[in-house]
């Protein structure tokens, strides 16, 4: 896999958080006002202790400042319990209504002793340059 930087990186309780977009042209269709992009995320567990993730939480913001909460378990119908060193990765897309935008929210993960914590997902830009484009294998 070619990637760039990720366009966002946090580290939350040993929970690093990677995530980057690439516009998709060929699946948007902007005289219908639908842009859509494809974002990977990648999880790493940097900590010592195992930590599951329960649930996601996005916010997301399109250039009008209109907003969508989208909540749901897991991620991509999983819900990966990491050991240390571990990681998850995976790509999903956002429909859009404007040209750009961006997405930002937390993980709920749980650590073996019954602990729930949330993992920070840094606000990362959905906008079609190829400063941020990123590569993914299909």
């Amino acid at each position: 896999m070619v990637e760039q930087s990720p366009n966002s990186e946090t580290l939350t309780a040993g929970i690093r958080i990677e995530a980057a977009a690439r516009f998709m042209p060929e699946e948007s269709e902007p005289e219908e006002s639908r842009y859509y992009y494809v974002y990977r995320i990648r999880i790493t567990n940097e900590g010592t202790e195992h930590a599951k993730l329960l649930s996601r939480n996005w916010l997301i913001l399109d250039a009008h400042n209109r907003s969508e909460e989208v909540v749901g378990e897991g991620v991509v119908g999983k819900q990966p319990d990491l050991g240390p060193g571990e990681l998850f990765e995976y790509t999903s897309f956002c429909p859009l209504r404007t040209e750009w935008g961006t997405m930002e929210g937390t993980y709920t993960f749980r650590r073996p002793d019954g602990e729930e914590f949330e993992a920070t997902i840094g606000r990362f830009f959905l906008v079609p340059s190829a400063e941020n484009a990123i590569v993914v294998d299909s």
